[in-house]
């Protein structure tokens, strides 16, 4: 009896060894992001500028270690005549120091927030799909009255983070998107142990930084005679 104990104790660690090590602490993901441009535009005047195009699609990088993550454009994606029409946002999350770091390109004025972490109150379901060969289950974000955002995460990739400001979930996100499918974000391919995080963090030779609100509020007084800068305001700001 005691002989067989043992082995079961045996398998049970071996097992446990095993499911742990499988698990990916570093890597890279390239995600695509779908944006459906007429349910962004919807007014007569702002689709006269989208020229016909209906979707954009943009790819991105999300480096990620235990320490930190860093999501930014990828670098490899063909210039398109809507580049315009959808934000190319920098993100740090340094999960440690619980600071995030986001980088906004304004009309060709770069701008640098240093903030808190963005955090959400997650509603983890038991609905289950398979995103570039991992499973992932489905949690909810109730963003306000109106807007609801799906988040597609696995625990076999342990960071929690994802695209853009994402996080709080018990493994990384590779998969989001709006209730409506306006935006969609999916990972298309994850390479393992690539950990470059660091030198892409100090890369970015940060100089000038705002609080999300000291930016805002930047942002608004120089757009007092601009009809249009409260909706590039909550654009900015929508992650």
């Amino acid at each position: 009896m005691k002989v067989f104990t043992k082995i079961i104790c045996i398998f049970f660690v071996f097992g446990y060894t095993l499911s742990t090590t499988a698990q990916i602490k570093s890597g890279v993901i390239l995600f695509e992001r779908k944006t459906n441009l007429l349910k962004k535009y919807k007014t007569p005047e702002s689709q006269r500028w989208l020229r016909g195009e209906k979707t954009k699609i943009d790819r991105f990088n999300l480096h990620f270690n235990p320490e930190k993550s860093i999501f930014l454009p990828d670098e490899s994606t063909i210039p398109s005549k809507a580049d315009w029409a959808t934000s190319k946002n920098t993100v740090v999350q340094n999960f440690n120091s619980g600071e995030r770091i986001n980088i906004y390109n304004l009309f060709g004025d770069r701008k640098t927030v240093k903030d808190e972490i963005v955090k959400r109150t997650w509603k983890i379901t038991e609905r289950k799909r398979f995103i570039a060969g991992y499973e992932c289950r489905r949690a909810i974000w109730q963003k306000n009255d109106t807007t609801r955002i799906y988040a597609w995460y696995t625990d076999q990739i342990l960071p929690s983070t994802g695209p853009e400001t994402f996080n709080g979930l018990p493994g990384t996100i590779l998969g989001l998107a709006t209730e409506d499918g306006g935006v969609v974000y999916f990972a298309k391919k994850i390479e393992k142990n690539n950990n470059e995080v660091d030198e892409l963090v100090g890369d970015l030779k940060i100089k000038k930084t705002y609080t999300e609100k000291e930016l805002r509020t930047e942002l608004e007084m120089k757009g007092k005679s601009n009809p249009w800068m409260n909706r590039i305001i909550n654009y900015l700001f929508e992650w």
